[in-house]
């Protein structure tokens, strides 16, 4: 397969760095000058990115294109390549949720082929190796399987459909990122009250990410009766302390739909799955 030209929207840390790795299998890497900041030249020069001053200039030379941006801006910018009738394989790769996706997807066609990106991980620079997962049409996703592969960003395939991609990636990042405002929460209320290095002992003791035991979720259902209220009470807690309560009564509002599962041993992942969703 010949060596594609790649275009690269918005090269911010992230898609600069994501970029540089498409270089490896590239024959060139694009990006658009025109009214972007002295930041995003520094880092396209930084990482040996080529520019062109047109939007349309890009478009009609990359055979690839790569859409990492902040999710706001996602729709607006596929509206701008629909415009411009581009007729290659657009990499949606924003963090965005799978309807956005899908309806990008129905605005670039025809022309363009759509697949579904989400990258997992930190900027692919000193050492860390980010995941980028595709979905979408399977000889489309194995030519941005080729693009990076020999490189630190790695790539798999979670099938055809459009959306599960981005599905992954906000699964994740619901948890990741909601458990890092958490322990902002979490170590602003034990400061307030002198505990926060007691705090962090405790945590200590236990490195495991619950994430990884998803078994636990029924045990949290048959506890929800109790933990729910115990939630309320950190939640009055923060308030005291001139912290944002909000998260943690969201928490117990969610812990509610399990209200009638109380102590259920016998409560099995699925039927707990099924009754958050069907309170």
């Amino acid at each position: 397969m010949d060596q594609p030209t790649v275009g690269i929207l918005h090269p911010g840390s992230m898609g600069a760095a994501v970029a540089a790795c498409a270089a490896t299998n590239a024959t060139a890497v694009l990006w658009c000058e025109t009214g972007r900041s002295t930041a995003s030249a520094a880092r396209a020069a930084q990482f040996g990115l080529t520019p062109v001053v047109a939007l349309a200039e890009l478009l009609d030379r990359s055979d690839i294109v790569i859409s990492l941006c902040p999710p706001a801006f996602a729709e607006d910018l596929a509206r701008d390549i629909a415009e411009q009738r581009f007729a290659g394989v657009y990499v949606e790769a924003n963090a965005i949720n799978p309807t956005r996706v899908q309806r990008i997807a129905a605005l670039l066609a025809p022309t363009a082929t759509v697949v579904d990106g989400g990258v997992v991980g930190s900027p692919p620079v000193g050492g860390k190796a980010p995941t980028l997962y595709l979905s979408g049409p399977a000889d489309a996703t194995a030519r941005i399987k080729a693009l990076f592969t020999d490189t630190v960003v790695q790539t798999s395939v979670l099938g055809t459909e459009v959306g599960k991609a981005s599905a992954l990636k906000l699964s994740y990042a619901s948890f990741q990122k909601t458990s890092r405002v958490l322990v902002a929460l979490a170590v602003g209320m034990a400061r307030e009250h002198g505990v926060d290095q007691e705090l962090i002992e405790v945590a200590s003791r236990r490195t495991d990410s619950y994430l990884s035991e998803p078994q636990y979720v029924a045990k949290t259902a048959a506890r929800a009766w109790r933990w729910g209220p115990e939630l309320e009470e950190a939640a009055d807690a923060l308030a005291a302390a001139g912290l944002p309560p909000e998260m943690l009564r969201a928490a117990a509002s969610t812990l509610a739909r399990w209200h009638d599962v109380r102590d259920d041993g016998e409560l099995t992942l699925t039927e707990a799955l099924y009754r958050l969703a069907h309170p």
